[in-house]
């Protein structure tokens, strides 16, 4: 078993797409439109869903906002260099919410981004 795909609701699908994929660099996979069913799905990542476990962006017609509640955390993406990667996000027009430093109580360099829709994303750097 492996998982295959973290689905995240969004309350416009162009604008998460061009996030995730201009900003975060991932790959714009696939996309769906079930206009009887009154949603559309776009599937980004790193790599395709052969290889590699991806995010679907659903955009629920007519819903512009969603209520993250207090369960959910963040996705994690391993980056080379965590301090690079936030100034390439910010170059972007991307929101760094913690810069890159030590995670608390260790030596992990982590740092937080947010995207438009207020999903976190944590940057953990790896080599």
């Amino acid at each position: 078993m492996r998982i295959l795909h973290t689905m995240l609701r969004v309350g416009n699908l162009e604008r998460s797409v061009a996030f995730y994929t201009e900003v975060l660099g991932m790959k714009l996979l696939r996309t769906t439109d079930r206009p009887d069913q009154k949603y559309k799905l776009a599937f980004v990542g790193y790599d395709d869903e052969v290889r590699a476990s991806v995010l679907e962006l659903t955009y629920n017609y007519g819903v512009d906002k969603y209520d993250l509640g207090s369960a959910y955390g963040h996705i994690a993406v391993a980056v080379e260099d965590a301090a690079r990667a936030c100034a390439d996000v910010k170059k972007r027009g991307g929101k760094v919410t913690r810069e890159a430093g030590p995670v608390k109580g260790g030596t992990t360099v982590i740092a937080f981004v947010e995207d438009p829709d207020g999903y976190k994303i944590e940057l953990i750097e790896r080599d």
